[in-house]
């Protein structure tokens, strides 16, 4: 445990899991790594060279040919293919309508999973995600489950977007995108979107980005303590 501990979060789409895994992997000097980007990285790839989402051969084979590395950057850790960065172009609207279809395929996850393993294996390593606390890291000590009412992650959906000066839907149409994730994460056979039995479910609706990293460092420190 010299390096720190695992910590697992889940949830759903825009549930802010990112933003607050990258405030806690902060707060503890802890290594962070974007599960769902590297699941968009794939799929930026996959669309670029013309290989349909449904196409789970090419895209099998490319997700094991292509190289996903992050780096620290300011305001947000960049993401690379290739030794290119896309941390911008793998949140546009197309990576979002076809991720979920990417990330379902088997080839996929078990490639991605066996890389993010690696990456987790030395500890000191905050994971976000949709199966890391039940599938990547079913043994991480500290495992969260973040969820938040799909107009309240529509509506950071859109702000975020706007900010950033990426062309988004409606917020109501931005609301039935999330839903429609929703429905496809949570019934896939590979890995499917749920709450691990030993995780803290926490509702972020009504709480700011600081009262959910406070809350989460808290649950970080009470199980540091009882691993000494």
């Amino acid at each position: 445990m010299k390096n720190g501990i695992q910590v697992a979060i889940d949830g759903p789409a825009s549930a802010g899991k990112s933003t607050v895994a990258k405030l806690v992997a902060k707060r503890f000097k802890y290594v962070y790594c974007d599960t769902g980007a590297m699941y968009r990285v794939v799929t930026l790839a996959a669309l670029e060279k013309g290989i349909a989402p449904d196409d789970t051969d090419q895209i099998s084979r490319l997700a094991q040919q292509i190289s996903i590395s992050f780096a620290p950057g300011d305001p947000e850790q960049q993401v690379f293919l290739d030794g290119r960065e896309v941390t911008t172009a793998i949140r546009q609207a197309e990576i979002d309508q076809n991720v979920s279809a990417v990330a379902a395929i088997p080839a996929v996850r078990r490639e991605m999973t066996n890389q993010q393993r690696t990456i987790a294996s030395q500890g000191g390593i905050v994971m976000d995600g949709r199966d890391i606390g039940t599938t990547v890291l079913p043994d991480a000590p500290v495992k969260i489950f973040m969820v938040a009412t799909a107009y309240e992650r529509a509506r950071r959906r859109y702000v975020e977007n706007k900010a950033k000066g990426i062309a988004t839907a409606s917020l109501a149409d931005l609301q039935k995108e999330i839903e429609l994730r929703d429905q496809k994460d949570s019934s896939r056979k590979v890995s499917p979107l749920v709450q691990a039995p030993d995780a803290v479910r926490l509702d972020t609706t009504d709480l700011t980005i600081d009262q959910v990293v406070d809350r989460i460092s808290v649950i970080i420190k009470k199980t540091l303590n009882e691993l000494r």
